[in-house]
């Protein structure tokens, strides 16, 4: 009997179990009926019906094989023999009716694997679609590999890992096996920017976070890191002191400096401290990741902000400069900055001089250094000065070429004539190159004998070639003082006999100023009427009744011919044709005075005629006198002629009266009454002339006072007055 479940067992054993691996396929159900069919056969065929078992004995070592088993559940780690290796499966013996068949590629090194090696694996199903038990050694690793983590996680100690790929955000890291996530803010104290630069190096992390659900691990790097720097920093701001120097790494880089990890203590350098030479950005010194030495400059008390120096380390160029560059040597030096003022040249790194821009070119006028050098050339420049104490170095250009005012006076003597350019122009003058590094300056009051010029740009232009005059020459201050209208002769000694005191002449008016007109006489000529030498009383008034380019008759009153002047006036010119005008009146009357004082008795007065017609022949005799003198009038001024008209009408009023006294007195004819009217025609003839005297002097007070109003009309007698005035001075 024993015998027998030997056999038996030896039988069930010796079945190939690659043919129960094989999943999917359904003929292996029918193939396991066959074997049974084939195995009852044997059994029959080779037992007597004496040894078979019966079925309580059979039922009894079922029973027992059955205990024989393990208690064996899903989902649950398990140690089994490997009972077979094939090329893609690894058949193992868990204990179970049946073995269960791993994928190779499950296991790290399975050529290191044979036959009755135990391992542990995974459950993951008793059987599956085909009868087969399901075993995973991949995913028992996993769970073993868990639980070691969270025990890492639970103790807080350090696990190893490798960098095994680069993902968004980070790096996924293999902690024997099992995949974490390393962010890329843990990855160190100090930004990397470089992630596959550290795939395929491994490293101690710490897990900082699990997620059982999900199954995610995240670790860190730089809580490390920060660890060692803690201890670091307490060591290091223990010893630290002013001028000590250490060893520290270019952790970060901005515009004004570079941040320097000491080790745990991170210190500025600042890009001052840098070189002793001109830098613009500290990259050009230093790189990310560098290892340089530096010293300790300067610390607060907490020791949280540390300032290092680079340069402090180097020897200073300034301590024997007066020996490197003595004065008045030629040195070579590169551009390094361009200012309004002048140039910047480096001589070597930390020391550099600057061109000033007066010490370029020989030329007086400022030309912008940039269009004389240009960054980053080498120039050849001659030492002037150094200042030690102020790191102060005065170079020069200009001295390297020959100066242009030793011969001056030779190549431009005083009243010759040179042609030039003009350079600048300014309210005072011009300024006019005669050749490169000598220019010269017309004073403004030099470009005209005539105007009185208010800037240079109304005589000449920038840019343009002049022709000038040497005046005067000051070789000590290097000025040249040159003339425009000494180009042509003085016209004041001929404007001396043409403008003369008192005398009449037509201006232009070219424009108004605060105090007067500025009006153009003949030849060109700029005279000034004051204000108060016109009628108006204010310039806004004058304004009113003139307007620029008008003509207007002026009276000159005085004459400087050495400050050339001339000033002019309206209201002395008014005055006296006012005089010209009474005197002309007055004599008017005197000869009018005379006539009738010589005029003799009519033959109807002697014959005594009727008083009638002795009337009529008075009357047309006195309406003949006035008719003459008002024609007269008429062709001097219409004001004249209104006064005239005004005396014929007062003398027929006086004439109706002696009318009523003539006829009173007609009676008497005898040759007494005829003496006695004459008589009385002389007294009435003399108290005539009182009143119009009178009379005539009203009228000139009146004239006075509607000057104003009557100022339009003069304008219209002046207007003719002037054209005939044109004329004559075109035909002269």
């Amino acid at each position: 009997m024993v015998d027998v479940e030997k056999q038996n067992n030896n039988i069930n054993g010796s079945q190939d179990p690659a043919k129960n691996n094989k999943g999917g396929d359904n003929t292996n159900v029918s193939k396991d009926t066959s074997t049974e069919k084939s195995m009852n056969s044997i059994f029959e065929f080779s037992l007597s019906p004496e040894q078979k078992y019966s079925e309580e004995e059979y039922s009894k070592f079922a029973e027992l094989y059955e205990k024989t088993l393990n208690d064996i559940k899903v989902n649950e780690i398990v140690t089994g023999r490997i009972q077979a290796i094939t090329k893609n499966y690894i058949f193992v013996d868990i204990g179970f009716k049946s073995e269960g068949a791993v994928p190779v590629e499950e296991f790290d090194n399975p050529s290191d694997l044979k036959v009755g090696d135990e391992i542990e694996v995974f459950i993951e199903a008793l059987e599956d679609s085909d009868g087969q038990l399901v075993l995973s050694r991949k995913k028992a690793n996993f769970i073993r590999k868990w639980e070691e983590i969270v025990q890492y996680y639970k103790t807080g100690e350090t696990i190893k890992g490798v960098c095994k790929r680069r993902i968004k955000g980070g790096i996924v890291i293999d902690l024997q096996g099992v995949e974490a996530f390393l962010p890329g803010s843990q990855i160190d104290v100090k930004p990397i920017r470089d992630f596959d630069s550290l795939i395929g190096k491994e490293f101690n992390f710490k897990i900082v976070k699990i997620n059982r659900l999900r199954r995610n691990i995240v670790v860190s790097r730089r809580v490390i890191l920060e660890e060692n720097r803690a201890e670091q920093r307490e060591e290091i701001v223990k010893n630290l002191k002013r001028g000590d120097v250490y060893k520290g790494t270019v952790k970060n880089i901005t515009d004004f400096g570079v941040f320097i990890d000491l080790g745990g203590v991170d210190g500025l350098l600042h890009i001052n401290d840098l070189s002793w030479g001109r830098i613009n950005h500290p990259s050009e010194v230093v790189s990310l990741d560098d290892e340089i030495e530096v010293m300790v400059l300067d610390y607060n008390d907490a020791k949280d902000r540390i300032s290092l120096g680079l340069k402090q380390l180097q020897e200073h160029p300034w301590e024997d400069i007066e020996e490197k560059y003595p004065i008045g040597s030629v040195i070579k030096g590169k551009i390094v900055s361009i200012a309004d003022y002048g140039a910047f040249v480096e001589l070597e790194k930390g020391v550099e001089g600057l061109i000033h821009i007066s010490e370029m070119t020989w030329n007086r006028y400022n030309t912008h250094p940039a269009k004389i050098v240009n960054l980053g050339e080498i120039v050849e420049v001659k030492v002037l000065s150094i200042e030690k104490e102020k790191k102060r170095i005065s170079l020069g250009l200009k001295q390297l070429t020959p100066d242009p005012w030793e011969d001056i006076e030779k190549k431009y003597p005083i009243g010759s004539k040179h042609t030039g350019h003009i350079m600048n122009m300014t309210n005072f003058g011009v300024f006019v190159e005669l050749e490169e590094g000598i220019d010269g300056l017309i004073h403004i009051s030099d470009l005209s004998w005539t105007k009185k010029v208010r800037h240079p740009s109304e005589v000449l232009k920038k840019g343009e070639d002049v022709e000038v005059v040497i005046l005067e020459i000051n070789k000590s201050e290097r000025r040249i003082s040159l003339g425009y209208k000494q180009l042509t002769e003085d016209p004041w000694k001929k404007f001396e006999d043409t403008y003369k005191i008192n005398s009449m002449v037509t201006g232009k008016i070219l424009r108004f100023i605060e105090k007067g007109l500025i009006v153009e006489l003949p030849y060109k000529l700029e005279g000034f009427v004051p204000i108060s030498q016109m009628e108006e009383s204010s310039i806004g008034k004058v304004k009113k009744s003139h307007k620029a380019g008008d003509e207007i008759e002026l009276m000159v009153i005085e004459f400087e011919k050495n400050n050339k002047r001339v000033i002019l006036s309206r209201k002395k010119l008014e005055e006296k044709e006012e005089i010209k005008k009474s005197k002309d009146e007055e004599k008017k009357i005197k000869d009018y005075m005379k006539k009738s004082e010589s005029v003799k008795p009519t033959l109807a007065e002697i014959a005594g005629k009727t008083s009638e017609e002795t009337l009529k022949a008075e009357k047309s005799e006195k309406k003949k006198e006035p008719t003459k003198k008002e024609a007269e009038k008429t062709s001097k001024k219409t004001k004249e002629t209104k006064v005239k008209k005004a005396e014929p009408e007062a003398k027929k009023e006086e004439e109706k009266s002696e009318k009523t006294k003539s006829e009173s007195k007609s009676k008497k004819t005898t040759k007494t009454e005829a003496k006695e009217q004459e008589t009385e025609k002389k007294a009435k003839k003399e108290k005539k002339e009182k009143t119009k005297k009178t009379k005539a002097k009203e009228s000139d007070k009146k004239k006075e006072k509607k000057k104003s109003d009557t100022s339009s009309k003069k304008k219209k007698d002046t207007g003719t007055s002037k054209k005939k005035k044109k004329k004559d001075d075109k035909k002269s």
